[in-house]
């Protein structure tokens, strides 16, 4: 049963002279008051929301309003993404967080309303996602080249993890195409197409307080094919696929190979090079030969083409979200649609680039932003559940930082090494 809290925030709408040295506000603009109406779930007996506000970012200016969720919230009228975030203390002191969002919603006129739906983050003490690197680099020639994407994983705890048995995998549904998919599976598991499980018996891999486990597409000196691009020949393992199509063979590297559940692809498995896919990691409580008996998932929807509207069917596999451990979204500016995951998953994102084929984003990643360095240099993450929150966007990739290699097609050296895209490390 869910406390559902209704906050109506009922202003009359202001019109005047508004001060030209507030970035947020136009002079003479008409502003809409919003009232918001916010379900919360279930909060255990004697726990306490504190710090809880309303951020509202408004897509066209590219700026944010905070508010406190017991104030007047008005705001200029356009097309915003608003979000909820909150606290909760439990006996104990235990702190947990509360996230709600809605995304391209449209507030306009005197007055405007937004519903949001509140869950608590799913809290896990497992390996995050630091960095993807799927846009690639770039040959001399200002060719594409592919190969060289990576996922990095860290251990973000004070203790040792074992890295046995985490599934890297990819959703099928782009974050840039929004269908009516039936059933609607995505309050109890994501869809995905691509699964690659670290191999071990339970305490072969382990990742140390502090360090990272490094997969990779293909773990190799990319150097020797393309001198913009580095080596992944230390890698911890690369996903290795089998090709059934003579012209397109993977290379199969010296590192150890994940174990390959499923994949789409008929060739090889590359990251989607723009990012239009949520990319995460999984603990899955079957052995492979259930799991792809029992979680296939078939759909329906709806392909509207201006030739007509033509029912679909198609197939992928259902992952649990309580099976998934972290998981990051990505898309861009100009074609963002919609969270292809529950909220408790992600409900946010991040990315490289701005439009689609937009050619910056080559020699970038996405980076997990950096919280604090603890006394002996271990390094702190966010980790939020909002990818929006959580990631630097269009960084230098951590592996050409640490390598000095090339960060542009001209073959510039990298000078700098970060923690997260954003911080220099003191060397």
């Amino acid at each position: 049963m869910k406390n559902i809290l209704k906050l109506m925030i009922l202003m009359l709408s202001l019109t005047g002279l508004i001060s030209c040295d507030d970035p947020l506000t136009t002079t003479g603009a008409d502003r809409t008051a919003v009232s918001v109406i916010l379900n919360l779930p279930e909060i255990p007996e004697g726990g306490e929301i504190v710090n809880a506000r309303y951020s509202f970012y408004n897509i066209s200016t590219d700026r944010t309003q905070d508010f406190l969720t017991d104030g007047e919230i008005e705001i200029l009228p356009g097309l915003y993404n608003v979000s909820y975030s909150a606290s909760v203390i439990v006996s104990g002191g235990t702190t947990t967080q509360l996230r709600a969002s809605q995304n391209n919603v449209s507030l306009t006129g005197n007055s405007a309303e937004v519903s949001l739906t509140a869950y608590r983050n799913i809290i896990s003490d497992d390996l995050i996602i630091a960095e993807v690197f799927f846009s690639g680099t770039l040959l001399p020639s200002g060719n594409i080249y592919n190969g060289d994407d990576y996922v990095k994983l860290y251990n973000n705890t004070d203790h040792v993890i074992y890295a046995d048995g985490i599934t890297l995998f990819e959703s099928k549904f782009l974050t840039t195409r929004k269908y009516d998919f039936t059933p609607d599976i995505m309050s109890e598991a994501m869809t995905v197409q691509a699964l690659y499980t670290v191999p071990g018996n339970g305490r072969d891999v382990p990742v140390q307080p502090g360090e990272y486990l490094l997969l990779a597409d293909t773990g190799i000196d990319h150097r020797v094919a393309n001198p913009n691009s580095f080596d992944l020949s230390h890698a911890d393992f690369e996903w290795y696929d089998v090709s059934t199509q003579p012209s397109s063979l993977d290379i199969d590297g010296a590192v150890p190979n994940l174990d390959k559940w499923y994949c789409y692809t008929q060739s090889f498995w590359l990251l989607h090079n723009r990012g239009f896919r949520t990319f995460g990691i999984a603990r899955i409580p079957v052995d492979k030969e259930e799991y792809l008996k029992e979680y296939l998932y078939t759909y329906e929807y709806e392909e509207i083409t201006i030739a007509g509207t033509f029912p679909m069917s198609q197939s992928a596999y259902r992952l649990p979200n309580e099976w998934i451990v972290d998981a990051v979204t990505c898309s861009i500016d100009s074609d963002y649609a919609w969270q292809v995951c529950d909220p408790s998953i992600d409900c946010g994102w991040t990315g490289c680039g701005t439009i689609d084929g937009d050619k910056e984003r080559f020699f970038h990643s996405v980076r997990r932003k950096l919280l604090y360095v603890e006394e002996g240099g271990r390094a702190v993450f966010a980790d939020t559940n909002n990818s929006s929150e959580d990631f630097n966007k269009m960084c230098i990739p951590s592996e050409i930082e640490l390598q000095g290699t090339a960060t542009t097609v001209n073959g510039i050296p990298c000078q700098i090494i970060t923690y997260d895209g954003v911080t220099p490390i003191e060397r």
